[in-house]
């Protein structure tokens, strides 16, 4: 079972649509940061860290999916609630829960896989096996 991390996010007036609600894309955004702040929060060195030891150059996202079940608006703090569902040989599916208090506001699933520049051609990447001294720390 993998760990849980939270990430506090405070919605600011320029999150918001004109009626006050948050705009759905800042969902993603919070949930590509709550990324990142898991692996750290787990122990992973930054990417740039990682860039010069181990020549992974980050997590891109292959698939995303979220379901909405209620609004936010500015002035809130809200949580994402981050932890992996599910690691296969070269990807992983992050989970998110974002919440206000008790109250979940949105669901959403990431694939991502780690990635190292192409040899053949430094301009493109390519899915490497899930590290698995990284995958025991997140677990």
């Amino acid at each position: 079972m993998s760990k849980t991390h939270v990430y506090a996010v405070k919605v600011h007036f320029g999150d918001c649509d004109p009626a006050g609600i948050v705009f759905f894309p800042n969902f993603s955004r919070w949930m590509d940061e709550a990324s990142l702040e898991f692996f750290m929060a787990c122990g992973v060195p930054p990417w740039r860290e990682l860039v010069k030891t181990r020549g992974i150059v980050g997590t891109p996202l292959l698939e995303i999916h979220t379901r909405f079940l209620t609004i936010a608006t500015y002035g809130e703090t809200l949580e994402v609630h981050t932890s992996v569902e599910e690691w296969s040989r070269k990807t992983f599916r992050h989970r998110h829960v974002v919440r206000r208090g008790d109250t979940v506001l949105c669901e959403g699933t990431e694939v991502r896989a780690f990635v190292q520049r192409d040899p053949a051609d430094p301009a493109r990447i390519r899915a490497i096996p899930v590290p698995e001294d990284i995958k025991a720390m997140c677990s």
